[in-house]
């Protein structure tokens, strides 16, 4: 099984005939009347303005009044206003226009719960719950530019919530559902949230996690939030503070009573803010990433469409939670192209290795969208169970989150898929909007790559000198701005421009480390801010990696630097090991041979310590810069997105032990 990155000749899938002539990319190359991929990304990133006009009309994304002008520019590339002069309430164009395209009655979303529940939505009723839902919330008092925190599972009331939210002309503040009482704080008192929507309990595993207890835990520390609606997720007890929280039965009704008059769009402005996304930072209070009505949806649609091809009535699943940027881009997207999106609350893994298998083939699920780390979970337990589930109506894979490794890549391609299912790989971030770098139904796909970037986005890779480079790690930079980047930081525009824009003058400083091969394909090598640098040598810590997890007993492996006299830095690797691997010094001197063959001896670990699991968030990233403070003993800093605090305390001990 390869596991080099510089097999760069291995093309892994080619697109045929029929799979070209539907893509919708097709269809938007043709309507531009242009003639390839590359002619059309060529003319997206020399006319940004031009694109983006395309790309709203293939979207049929209705303006009242119409934009005067695509983009402005006046403030400088950090701060362009797109869709000047343009009204647009972003909710409308996922829900009213679907009423008169004769869509109403075809499916909006499917929801399966962990226990086996599901239940289903068409695009009528679903624009008939946001209409009372938006009423309900006007009923309560809550208007125009009020921030409203969702902290729900992935279920049919989150995308209600959020659509609703949109609506109104508030602001979405989505919270991971696993949050704890002082993360759901601090982002609700930074952006002042007047309402929150949690759940009485969500099950993972079996066990029910009491999410209002952890909310009315969180609320007390709010001064400004006066509302609270609960979903009735399992049935649990709880209990309501009267004057404060009403159950979301309450408030529907309360939308019914109160007349379509209460459940109108808004009027809002393209640039109006429409949700706040929190990352977290290596320090200080974590990153409220705005955006806009006419920002955040319309790249997510664009890349939906153009990437994982999505269209009217094709299913999407993906894993993810609201809270990650991936669950809000999963329901505005299909929502705007008319497809059926299909959520999944729960452990993918229980109450067995096949429940994602089987959860795809029992809905007909056409795109599945998966991380690596979850791929790298479900291989351990092989492919015995793949054959019993029919996974025919799968047309490709969606990937994001992290660097893949090239095993688990090969796995999901030739057990899973059985090399007929493209991976689309996909990487940008939350203050992107979506992707830079992205797979297409149209370009061949190498292991782990990118065969190109997103159209209208202008990447490059530069040295440390600001210079353009290829076949050789660079920092992944963009040098146009695009419609989906961030409307800046809450309330934090100096931090904004100091993040992304101060490296280099009007360039964006993405923050990865690439490099570009000899075809064209880019190969995402982990963060800048992640490399190593040993005895003079530059290397990604996915590239020792993938290395470590080739070895048949390693489930997973994180690698990181620290200071050394004389190399400047060392290699720390900590690896997971399968089932009935058991730890020992021949297990050790194996891993870092392996890694000396493949790299040079410089490169090899200086130490290989075993864990039983590594740091990693809710979307399942490796937090490479906790696992470094942790064995070095220093301040970690932001933690709240970390779905696993214990494991610091073993790297700890494992630094301590060793």
């Amino acid at each position: 099984m390869p596991n080099d990155f510089d097999r760069d000749d291995l093309v892994a899938w080619q697109p045929d005939d029929e799979v070209r002539a539907r893509a919708q990319l097709t269809r938007f190359i043709s309507a531009c009347e242009l003639d390839s991929f590359a002619s059309l990304y060529q003319r997206s990133i020399e006319d940004v303005a031009w694109f983006t006009e395309q790309l709203l009309r293939f979207l049929k994304i209705e303006f009242n009044p119409p934009y005067s002008q695509v983009v402005d520019l006046s403030r400088g590339v950090e701060w362009p206003s797109w869709c000047v002069d343009g009204g647009l309430n972003i909710s409308t164009s996922c829900l009213d226009r679907f009423l008169k395209d004769g869509l109403a009655d075809e499916l909006a979303l499917i929801w399966e719960g962990e226990e086996g529940l599901v239940r289903t939505l068409t695009y009528r009723e679903l624009h008939c719950e946001v209409e009372r839902c938006t009423a309900g919330l006007r009923a309560l008092e809550l208007q125009k530019g009020d921030a409203i925190g969702i902290h729900l599972p992935m279920m049919p009331e989150t995308v209600i919530a959020l659509l609703a939210c949109a609506r109104l002309g508030a602001i979405a503040v989505p919270l991971f559902s696993g949050y704890g009482p002082a993360a759901i704080a601090t982002r609700l008192n930074d952006v002042g949230a007047k309402a929150l929507f949690t759940c009485d309990a969500f099950p993972r595993r079996g066990t029910l996690i009491p999410a209002k207890v952890t909310a009315d835990a969180a609320v007390v520390r709010c001064p400004e939030l006066t509302s609270v609606i609960v979903v009735r997720r399992t049935g649990s007890e709880i209990s309501l503070v009267a004057g404060r929280d009403l159950e979301w039965e309450v408030l529907i009704a309360a939308g019914e009573r109160v007349g379509k008059e209460s459940s109108i769009a808004e009027a809002t402005q393209a640039e109006d803010p429409l949700i706040v996304l929190y990352t977290s930072g290596t320090t200080g209070r974590p990153k409220g990433i705005l955006h806009s009505h006419c920002g955040f949806p319309i790249k997510s649609a664009q890349d939906m469409a153009f990437g994982t091809d999505v269209g009217a009535g094709t299913r999407i699943a993906w894993i993810t939670d609201i809270g990650w940027m991936m669950g809000p881009w999963l329901i505005y997207g299909a929502t705007l192209l008319g497809a059926t999106m299909v959520l999944y609350d729960g452990a993918p893994d229980y109450p067995g290795p096949d429940r994602l298998w089987a959860f795809a083939a029992t809905h007909g699920v056409n795109v599945l969208g998966v991380s690596p780390t979850l791929i790298r979970a479900l291989a351990t337990h092989g492919e015995e169970k793949l054959s019993v589930h029919d996974l025919s109506q799968l047309r490709c894979f969606g990937s994001t989150g992290e660097p893949w490794n090239p095993g688990p890549w090969w796995w999901l391609f030739e057990k899973v898929g059985q090399r007929k299912v493209p991976i689309i790989n996909y990487s940008g971030g939350t203050e992107i909007s979506g992707g830079i770098l992205m797979g297409n139904p149209l370009l061949p796909l190498k292991p782990c790559s990118f065969p190109a970037p997103c159209p209208g986005i202008a990447a490059d890779v530069f040295d440390n000198d600001g210079n353009p480079v290829r076949g050789v790690v660079g920092e992944l930079v963009i040098r146009k701005p695009w419609i989906g980047m961030a409307r800046g930081f809450w309330k934090d525009s100096e931090r904004y421009v100091e993040t992304y824009w101060s490296r280099w003058p009007e360039i964006w400083a993405h923050g990865d480390w690439v490099k570009i091969d000899r075809d064209g394909h880019w190969f995402i090598l982990g963060r800048s801010d992640d490399t190593l640098k040993v005895a003079g040598k530059r290397v990604g810590p996915a590239e020792i990696e993938s290395i470590l997890v080739g070895h048949r007993d390693v489930a997973e492996a994180a690698v990181i630097g620290v200071p050394d006299e004389v190399k400047g830095n060392a290699i720390i690797g900590f690896c997971v090991l399968i089932a009935g691997a058991g730890c020992s010094t021949e297990l050790t001197n194996a891993l870092q041979s392996l890694v000396a063959a493949e790299l040079g001896k410089p490169l090899a670990p200086e130490k290989i310590l075993f864990v039983s699991t590594l740091p990693r968030t809710r979307n399942g990233k490796v937090m490479r810069r906790l696992i470094r403070a942790a064995y070095l003993g220093e301040e970690a800093g932001d933690i709240t997105a970390l779905e696993n605090p214990v494991s610091l305390e073993a790297i700890r001990q494992a630094a301590l032990d060793n």
